[in-house]
C-alpha cells in the first residue's frame, strides 16, 4: 500500500503535465478530476476500519468538494496579481477555514450533496476571465522531477494523517489539494497565471467525475463492500466523458490591462 500511496501520484501527475503540454490546460485539469487520491485513501480506510467508515468518509469527502473548489478559485484569483507562495497561502487559507467549518456540520449526504452541487454549479462564473497562452515554454524535465517528488510527499502526509482523525476528517483530508496545489505552483512558475487559472477552471469542471465518486461510493458501500468501488469508478469515469463537452464552452478574455 505504501509503494502505492508513493507511485501513483507521481505518476499521475507526470500524465497530467504530458497532457498539458499536448492538448493546453482545459484537458490537464479535467483529467485531475478523476479520483485518483480520494479513491486510494477510501479504499484503504475500508480495508483497515470497514466499508461503513470509508461510506461516512465518502460523504465528508462529497461536501469537501465546496473547499476544493474555493481553493482552485482563489488561487486562479491571487494569480492573476501575485506570486505563487501568496497564491498558495491565500488558497489553504481558504481550503483550511472551509474545511474546519464543514467538519462541524452533522454527518449528512442530503446536505453534502447540496454542497458540492453549489460550488460546481457556481464556479465556472467566478474564475478570472483569461486566455492563456498554449504555446509557451513547457516544463523542464528537472521540474518535472520535483513536481512529482511533492506530489508523492504530500499524499503520504495526508493518507497518513487520514487513517487517524476519525471518519468526518478522514473524508475532508482526502480532498485536501494535493494535485491542484502541486499543479497550480509549477503551472504559474512555468507557464504563467493565465495558463494557471484555464487549468483550475478545468480542475472543477472535472470534480463532477469525482462528486459522482464519492457520491456512489457512500451509497454503495455499506451493501456492496469493496465492490461499491467499482460501481464508483464506472460512474466516475463516465462522468467524465459527460463533463469533456462543458470544456468547449467558450471564455470571453478579460480586457487586458
Amino acid at each position: 500500500m505504501l509503494i502505492l500511496k508513493l507511485l501513483l501520484i507521481p505518476v499521475f501527475l507526470l500524465l497530467i503535465s504530458l497532457a498539458g503540454k499536448r492538448w493546453g490546460p482545459s484537458v490537464a485539469g479535467w483529467l485531475s478530476g478523476l479520483p485518483v487520491v480520494v479513491g486510494p485513501i477510501l479504499f484503504f480506510l475500508a480495508i483497515e476500519q470497514g466499508p461503513e467508515f470509508a461510506a461516512q468518509s465518502a460523504v465528508a469527502a462529497l461536501s469537501a468538494m465546496f473547499a476544493m473548489i474555493a481553493f482552485c478559485i482563489t488561487y486562479a484569483q491571487v494569480a492573476q496579481r501575485a506570486n505563487w507562495p501568496w497564491a498558495l497561502a491565500a488558497s489553504l487559507a481558504v481550503w483550511s477555514v472551509l474545511a474546519l467549518l464543514l467538519s462541524l456540520v452533522p454527518p449528512s449526504l442530503p446536505f453534502s450533496l447540496a454542497a458540492a452541487a453549489i460550488a460546481l454549479l457556481a464556479s465556472p462564473y467566478l474564475f478570472p476571465l483569461v486566455q492563456p497562452v498554449l504555446n509557451g515554454p513547457a516544463p523542464k524535465s528537472d521540474r518535472l522531477i520535483w513536481r512529482m517528488l511533492a506530489g508523492a510527499a504530500l499524499t503520504l502526509a495526508v493518507t497518513m494523517l487520514a487513517s487517524t482523525v476519525g471518519e468526518r476528517w478522514s473524508g475532508l483530508l482526502a480532498v485536501f489539494p494535493v494535485l491542484g496545489s502541486v499543479m497550480a505552483v509549477f503551472s504559474q512558475q512555468t507557464r504563467g497565471p493565465a495558463f494557471t487559472a484555464a487549468l483550475l477552471r478545468a480542475t472543477a469542471t472535472g470534480m463532477y467525475s469525482f462528486s459522482a465518486f464519492c457520491l456512489v461510493s457512500a451509497l454503495t458501500l455499506p451493501s456492496l463492500g469493496l465492490n461499491g468501488f467499482i460501481v464508483g469508478v464506472a460512474v466516475s469515469v463516465a462522468m467524465l466523458g459527460v463533463t469533456r463537452k462543458l470544456l468547449a464552452r467558450p471564455v470571453t478574455s478579460a480586457p487586458a490591462r
